[in-house]
């Protein structure tokens, strides 16, 4: 009796070490994460706020190395992030923050300050609860990862050929489908999070710990953005 105490005692106190590692593993995901939304709407408002950025970035082929740098740089990172120390890999992810601020810099033109806070402050609120959900629900919720990253290659195929089409309708499709793509990321990528570092606990490789937890805010921090971003499309109020 007094082993099989001596056992259960062991476990929870385990268990306990797990959970709070699993608490300090969100918290630094969602902290990360949210330094770099602050960098790139800091760096999104003060290019979209001077004339002569916007013109020098935004003309000609500029504007596509402007508007195809977040993209580039997102491969390169997942190529190089085994390579990074932690520290390295959180710097690359805050310049990314500032690279993507510059590439959509263009929102404080195209739209209404007041229409981008009240956007903003939407899709904070989805995304809360969206990810609370993703975090506390005990439905396994994989299965949906090789659907919406098909819908997420599908939604860069088709604003890529939009580009140069330019149809509002194709624009307000992708708008919408989106949206919905990136809720469900959002939930999807939460608990995958969630269940990479539990699998990972008992392994202690602090090294994993701290790239991980800025794979993992680069995850959700493109879930927010494209959602934001689709959001404003749809709902934004125009200059």
């Amino acid at each position: 009796m007094a082993q099989f105490d001596t056992i259960r005692t062991a476990t929870g106190a385990r268990t306990a070490a797990i959970d709070e590692g699993l608490r300090a593993h969100m918290n630094k995901v969602y902290g990360t994460m949210s330094i770099g939304m602050l960098l790139t709407f800091a760096a999104a408002w003060a290019v979209g706020n001077n004339a002569a950025m916007m013109e020098t970035l935004f003309t000609g082929f500029t504007r596509y190395i402007v508007m195809f740098a977040p993209l580039i740089m997102v491969f390169a990172f997942g190529a190089v992030i085994n390579k990074l120390s932690a520290a390295a890999a959180q710097l690359f992810f805050y310049a990314f923050a500032a690279v993507m601020g510059v590439s959509i810099s263009y929102i404080f033109v195209v739209f209404t300050d007041f229409s981008i806070a009240q956007v903003f402050l939407a899709t904070a609120a989805a995304f809360a609860g969206l990810s609370l959900w993703g975090y506390t629900t005990k439905k396994d919720i994989s299965g949906w990862g090789s659907f919406l990253i098909m819908g997420v290659i599908g939604l860069i195929v088709a604003s890529i050929v939009n580009i140069f089409i330019g149809s509002t309708e194709i624009m307000f499709a992708i708008s919408a489908i989106g949206v919905l793509i990136f809720a469900g990321l959002t939930a999807y990528d939460t608990q995958s999070i969630k269940n990479e570092y539990l699998a990972h606990a008992h392994h202690g490789d602090s090294e994993w710990l701290g790239k991980s937890a800025i794979m993992g805010a680069l995850r959700l921090y493109l879930d927010f953005i494209n959602m934001f971003m689709m959001l404003l499309n749809l709902l934004g109020q125009r200059e």
